[in-house]
């Protein structure tokens, strides 16, 4: 993880220059450089290395899954959403640059992933890019993340009345939906089939869910410091969450046994060759922020 974080750090680096208008390149640059686990781009370069693809190929598609991660934060945290202070344990973007740029900065990334992908990627048949393309957007609007966000914040106030299901939905579409789109862009740029496709899909599908079960459990059991954003967040604004519907214990078996069953998809392969993805699903289902 530290060893291919350092090198999406080095790629993310440089792919948003300071130029005019400085201000909203500062803002950009300041979340999206603000640290963080890389959970997304490493999985992306995980899954293109996993089907025998070079990870020089996935590296701009890794990036753009980091700018559209990064853009869904700075939105996440605004006022009108989830009205947070501290992400990755600095102010969040609103506080530094004010909600205008914040929300261009989201803006903007949203855009540059799209156009970083074309753009960017080298030594992959033009089909393929289309594919990431349209896999990447349907991940990020309103049948992937964006579905996800409006379920939630419809949500909110409403604990008695979300069960399982809405939860569920929430979790698979805010969360899962661009973790299983880092798998599967991984695996389209490294020359994957389709059973290799759909196999690496169905594994990033159970971490993608178990990784917001985690999230959840974290979010009543850590304090601030440890997970760098406001701690309780759930619990004050009356979400339904797992620990709330199932309890803790119960919730930590749901994760395990996601895990378990994400690195099942895997027992095909050589375990040398997906050792990276093995080890970003025990990871996943141990981290503490």
């Amino acid at each position: 993880m530290k060893e291919r974080a350092t090198l999406v750090n080095e790629a993310l680096d440089k792919s948003v220059p300071l130029q005019y208008p400085e201000i909203i390149n500062e803002s950009m640059r300041y979340s999206l450089l603000a640290g963080g686990k890389r959970v997304r781009p490493c999985l992306c370069l995980a899954a293109c290395e996993a089907v025998g693809g070079n990870i020089a190929q996935a590296m701009p598609t890794a990036c753009a899954m980091e700018m559209l991660h990064t853009m869904s934060l700075i939105h996440d945290d605004l006022p009108s959403m989830d009205n947070d202070d501290f992400r990755r344990g600095k102010p969040t973007n609103h506080k530094v640059y004010g909600e205008d740029v914040a929300i261009l900065a989201g803006d903007a990334l949203l855009c540059l992933a799209f156009e970083y992908i074309c753009r960017e990627t080298r030594g992959v048949a033009p089909e393929r890019i289309v594919r990431v393309v349209c896999e990447v957007g349907k991940a990020t609007g309103a049948e992937g993340l964006v579905a996800g966000q409006i379920v939630d914040i419809k949500s909110e106030g409403m604990a008695e009345q979300v069960g399982l299901e809405t939860l569920q939905y929430i979790h698979e579409h805010k969360t899962a939906a661009l973790l299983e789109a880092s798998v599967v862009c991984g695996a389209l740029v490294g020359g994957a089939g389709e059973p290799d496709v759909e196999r690496l899909r169905k594994y990033a599908r159970c971490i993608g869910l178990a990784f917001q079960v985690v999230d959840d459990i974290l979010d009543i059991t850590q304090s601030s410091e440890v997970l760098g954003k406001t701690a309780g967040k759930d619990l004050l604004s009356d979400k339904t969450t797992y620990p709330s519907l199932l309890g803790i214990e119960r919730s930590k078996e749901v994760a395990q046994q996601l895990i378990a069953d994400a690195k099942e998809q895997l027992s095909c392969y050589d375990p040398a060759k997906v050792a990276p993805l093995l080890g970003l699903a025990t990871y996943i289902g141990a981290r503490t922020n």
